[in-house]
Formats: structure tokens, C-alpha cells, sequence
């Protein structure tokens, strides 16, 4: 592995560890030159509508420099296919949504705010067929790894080399459920592993997990994300339904290696 500098110097680096679950790495430069400088990490609030320019090198032009605004926020976005239909097989984040153009090879740039303070790791692009076999180019919806879920994985990854993650401790599919006249979606308990924080909060399988902390979840895929991008030992509150009535539980995340 190397790192090249926007300057054209290039150094060897190491893998320091790597987290499949969020699609994040971390490498350290071997030897690297005293002159480098860390970017600075926002602590501003992020806001739709926010406007955001994305660094990297799309397309194989380095460099390169593109604007836009935060068009969406908490948007649960898979980044790799799932197995099984599991969600807990795929990297799933809650994900910043900007309308500034990544295009492949911006994967692993910068998103950063009108200070060039960095609020996220670009990641992921929607993007139409292109009919020819070919990856498509950007069509204005991007994703970006948000600084506050990134944060944690690249703390303990620099660490130890390992990331742990909070679950919860279910297994999950689509649900709809029907209350009050209202059509609902949410994530569908199929089990709750015994032990587990699910389990001790008094879930069941069959209940339908339509919020967290007051943040609505319409699907399986961002049950995942919202879990994820909470840190173990963190007292959340669980939105379901069960027998066409809405609960609530609390339940305390607990963490263990290579799960979501």
C-alpha cells in the first residue's frame, strides 16, 4: 500500500485495521514528512441544506473538487451486497446524502463543510444502469460515512485494530403492521438471541421496531444503520408494535466483535 500526497510525494504505508461492517480503513504512512497537516474535524451540527464540497480522486482525475449541499441526513445505505438477505451481512451507515458529484474513485475522499472542516468519508453513489456492463456516473445522490459514526470505528481501530460494535441482538426482516387505520413499516423481529439486549428489554418475535430514540425506522436496513451508529453501553429507547399497539422498551446496547 502507498500514499501519494497532492504534491507527487508518495511513502508506503500499513494497514492499520479495517471494518467491513462500516466500510472503513485506516493506513499509516511509514515515515511520514513533518510538514503534514491533519484536517480539521467539524463539531458543528449537520443541517440539510448545509453546503459540502467532496475530495478525491473520481475517475482517476486527482484532486479533483466538487460542490454541493447535505441533501438528506440518517439515510440507511447498504454498501455491499447482502447474504441470505441478512441485513447484518452487508455494510450498512447511516449515511449523509449531499448532491455534490462523487463519481468512482471518490470512495474514501473527504466530504468536508464551506470551512474545509471534514464531516465525512465519501462512500457510495446511487446511480442508473449504464446498459453496458460499466459502473454509471453520478446522477447527484452521494453518500458519506458521517464524522460522528466514523469517528468511533477509526478510534478503536488505531488501537487495537479491531471494532467492535453495538447490537442489539435480533434478526430482522421487513415488516408492516397495521394501527389505528395506519399502514406502518419497520423491521420485523424474526428471534431474539437469548441474553442478548433485545432479550432483556422483553422483545419478542413478532413485534415491529418502528423507532429508536424517537427516530423513525421504516426498515430493516436502518434498524441496522441507527444501531450501528450507536457505541456499546448506550441506554436507547426502542419503538414497536405488538398486537396493533405501540410500545416502548429500553434497552441497554451491549458490543462484540464482527457483528452489527
Amino acid at each position: 500500500v502507498r500514499v501519494t500526497l497532492s504534491d507527487g510525494r508518495t511513502y508506503p504505508a500499513e494497514i492499520t485495521g479495517s471494518d467491513p461492517a462500516t466500510d472503513l480503513a485506516v493506513l499509516k504512512v511509514v515515515n511520514p514528512p513533518k510538514d503534514l497537516r491533519p484536517i480539521q474535524i467539524s463539531k458543528d451540527t449537520l443541517a440539510v441544506g448545509g453546503p459540502v464540497m467532496a475530495i478525491g480522486n473520481p475517475l482517476g482525475l486527482s484532486g479533483t473538487v466538487t460542490t454541493g449541499i447535505i441533501s438528506a441526513l440518517d439515510r440507511p445505505v447498504t454498501t455491499a451486497p447482502l447474504q441470505a438477505e441478512d441485513p447484518l451481512s452487508a455494510a450498512v451507515t447511516n449515511a449523509i446524502q449531499t448532491s455534490a458529484a462523487i463519481n468512482p474513485g471518490n470512495s474514501g475522499g473527504a466530504l468536508v463543510n464551506g470551512r474545509g472542516e471534514l464531516i465525512g468519508i465519501n462512500s457510495a453513489i446511487a446511480s442508473l444502469s449504464s446498459g453496458s456492463g460499466g459502473q454509471s456516473g453520478s446522477i447527484g445522490i452521494g453518500f458519506a460515512i458521517p464524522m460522528a459514526s466514523a469517528t468511533s470505528i477509526v478510534d478503536q481501530l488505531i488501537t487495537s485494530g479491531v471494532a467492535e460494535h453495538a447490537f442489539l441482538g435480533v434478526s430482522l426482516a421487513e415488516g408492516e403492521v397495521t394501527v389505528d387505520g395506519a399502514i406502518l413499516t419497520g423491521a420485523e423481529v424474526t428471534s431474539v438471541e437469548p441474553g442478548s439486549p433485545a432479550a432483556k428489554a422483553g422483545m419478542q418475535a413478532g413485534d415491529v421496531i418502528t423507532a429508536i430514540d424517537g427516530e423513525r425506522v421504516p426498515s430493516a436496513t436502518a434498524l441496522v444503520a441507527q444501531v450501528r451508529e450507536r457505541t456499546s453501553g448506550a441506554q436507547t429507547e426502542v419503538g414497536f408494535i405488538r398486537d396493533a399497539k405501540i410500545q416502548n422498551a429500553s434497552a441497554t446496547l451491549d458490543s462484540r466483535p464482527d457483528e452489527g
